[in-house]
């Protein structure tokens, strides 16, 4: 039986959950309104397929997430959300290590790349509806001391393409084309377009 929340008038209303271990995500969700009920982070494989484009990948593994973690809240709008950082068509690391981090900003430095942002929404009936998001980054050159200095921070831990737009590395972006929230790693208009669609009610 699912989760649901009762409003004043009685009727239940299904609950908002977030696949997501993110607490960026939960704050920008709770920045437009729709503060999840529940965040159950979904535990799936994140390996890319075989010759899948970074956009593809992303779309993927946000229905993934939002399917696993329906099955163990039916009733519900279950929310997943995945970020990409691609150069070309190579989809970059999350960042576990230094030396992970360091080959993401040298390849990052002096050029743009894309960021793919898919959000996927599971409502009470179990059909998902999908969202794609596609903003471009552009990186000043950066010196061997400016990498040095942002490693240092530890800020690029987790952070897909060894990199968090909202933080330190604010000052090595020349340019942003299209969603910022995006970047930062949940696509806000789209997002907010994709509940309210589906009937996820404001502030749920």
């Amino acid at each position: 039986m699912g989760e649901t929340s009762m409003p004043t008038g009685g009727t239940p209303i299904p609950m908002l959950v977030l696949a997501s271990a993110s607490p960026r995500r939960v704050d920008l969700l709770n920045q437009i309104g729709f503060a999840p009920d529940l965040v159950a982070p979904a535990d799936i494989d994140e390996t890319p397929l075989k010759d899948e484009t970074p956009a593809r990948h992303a779309e993927r593994l946000a229905v993934e997430k939002a399917r696993k973690v329906a099955i163990q809240h039916p009733g519900c709008f279950v929310l997943g959300a995945d970020t990409v950082v691609a150069c070309g068509n190579r989809i970059l690391p999350k960042a576990e290590d230094p030396a992970t981090a360091e080959k993401c900003l040298k390849l990052l430095s002096g050029r743009r790349h894309r960021v793919f942002g898919g959000v996927a929404l599971v409502g009470p009936d179990g059909k998902p509806a999908l969202r794609r998001v596609q903003s471009v980054v552009v990186f000043k050159r950066l010196d061997a001391r400016e990498i040095d200095w942002y490693l240092a921070s530890g800020e690029w831990h987790g952070k897909a393409g060894g990199y968090a737009i909202q933080g330190l590395a604010a000052r090595f972006v020349r340019e942003i084309i299209g969603s910022y929230s995006n970047i930062v790693g949940l696509p806000l208009f789209e997002t907010t377009q994709l509940l309210v669609g589906r009937g996820v009610r404001l502030g749920a």
